[in-house]
């Protein structure tokens, strides 16, 4: 399951897709499309301005902007950036690798061979998927 936060700052790309790359949005703005709370709003999008997603404009256009193309920002690199390892077991982690304590022999576990399905099946879908195909995608029934 991903976090809140997680969720947040996919809305808040979303939002910020929607209005056109080189259009900026207020932060108050965002909050209220999205009913995301203003002061979480802003310590994420400082988080994704760090990552260099979206960067901050000063004065009467202010506001904030998408520094990539919505075809470029892959919702699998925000949710590690957000959340960290996209994996329900340790032992399936890429980048936070550890074998599960109570594990004997991960080649015959049949619990992280499940799993092991599930986690390249979610990485395939969140790795492959941008913001631009979410936009598109939300008018197609589930």
């Amino acid at each position: 399951m991903i976090s809140q936060k997680a969720k947040y700052a996919l809305r808040a790309l979303v939002s910020l897709a929607r209005s056109g790359r080189d259009q900026s949005m207020m932060i108050g703005e965002i909050s209220k499309q999205q009913a995301i709370p203003k002061k979480f709003l802003e310590q994420i999008l400082l988080e994704l301005k760090r990552a260099g997603f979206v960067a901050s404009r000063r004065g009467r256009a202010g506001g904030y902007v998408l520094l990539k193309a919505p075809e470029e920002i892959i919702f699998g690199e925000v949710l590690r950036l957000i959340d960290g390892p996209i994996a329900p077991l340790p032992c399936l982690s890429k980048i936070a690798y550890r074998k599960c304590e109570d594990c004997r022999d991960e080649a015959s576990c049949e619990i992280r061979h499940v799993f092991e399905r599930v986690t390249l099946a979610t990485r395939a879908v969140l790795d492959t998927t941008s913001l631009a195909d979410s936009l598109r995608l939300e008018d197609l029934p589930v």
